[in-house]
């Protein structure tokens, strides 16, 4: 692990991310001042004398990269500056935020792991069995469908006809349910094709043969010899698809009501609140960054050949 690259990848993520995102917010149509105070006052409260206010609050009549730079000044102090819609401390509102979606995102990627790896293990021990075909049948169903189709399926069937579980909501166990399901379905279509392919390739290797030569049964033979094998690719894939789950859960968000960062995000764009936008879109970045890190550090443990 070269530490000196990884900190220039992230100072590279930070001058980036920001820079990308206060030119996008800046080249929006429309004018901020408006969307700041509504925002802020409502829409029925919303007046010329209002817009004219919040442009003088915020100065937003200077012109050029001044505010890029102030903010650029605030992560050098470890801050990332202050809401313009709330007042509130970006980091203390994406703190909140993150910790919505961290958790939703947890539990979808524990559910896909209960589901997907089970199931690709078994069929890739028998390939081209009944269940292999089955499963293949199923994952390119899920992989296709989309995601808010999906979530309103579920809704329609389990919440709706069957009253089981509440549509929407957040702060009971049963609002992670329907959510989490949504994401894990397509996330456990992947894993468990992975796994398959794993173990099917395990399966066909010359110390797979030799073990069975040996007396070991298949269970024995996975646990001794092709745990490791096997776990190589899930643990690279699972651990950026888990930054994917925190980054693009806006829609299932959306959909089931649920406060999460994809969800602030959205609504920080079209309320031009940039230091919302930067903060987050920066703590996305950063996150995306380490959890590399760390499934660097997985696949060194669990390939040792790798290791320079």
């Amino acid at each position: 692990m070269n530490l000196p690259s990884r900190l220039l990848q992230l100072l590279m993520v930070v001058l980036m991310v920001g820079g990308a995102s206060y030119l996008m917010m800046q080249s929006l149509p429309g004018d901020a001042a408006w969307r700041i105070a509504a925002g802020r006052y409502g829409y029925d409260a919303l007046d010329a004398a209002a817009a004219a206010s919040v442009r003088a609050e915020l100065g937003l009549e200077v012109q050029g990269g001044l505010h890029f730079l102030y903010w650029l000044g605030d992560i050098l102090r470890l801050e990332l500056g202050t809401s313009l819609i709330s007042g509130e401390s970006v980091w203390v509102e994406i703190r909140h935020q993150l910790g919505n979606s961290l958790s939703l995102a947890g539990a979808a990627l524990g559910i896909s792991l209960l589901i997907g790896p089970p199931l690709g293990l078994l069929a890739g021990l028998r390939a081209g069995g009944w269940l292999d075909r089955s499963l293949l049948a199923v994952c390119s169903l899920l992989r296709a469908t989309p995601q808010f189709l999906l979530a309103l399926v579920l809704i329609l069937l389990i919440s709706v006809e069957m009253g089981l579980l509440p549509a929407a909501g957040h702060g009971e166990p049963q609002h992670f349910i329907l959510p989490a399901m949504t994401l894990a379905l397509g996330l456990a279509a992947v894993s468990a094709r992975l796994a398959r392919d794993a173990m099917a390739a395990v399966t066909q290797t010359a110390f797979h043969d030799f073990a069975r030569w040996k007396g070991l049964s298949n269970a024995q033979t996975f646990w001794r010899h092709g745990l490791r094998h096997v776990a190589l690719p899930l643990v690279t894939y699972l651990g950026l698809q888990f930054v994917t789950l925190v980054e693009g859960v806006v829609v299932i968000e959306s959909i089931f009501g649920w406060p999460g960062i994809g969800h602030a995000l959205v609504h920080a764009i079209f309320s031009r609140d940039v230091p919302m936008v930067q903060g987050t879109a920066l703590v996305l970045g950063v996150g995306f960054v380490l959890i590399n890190l760390l499934v660097d550090l997985l696949g060194r443990q669990l390939d040792p050949r790798g290791v320079k």
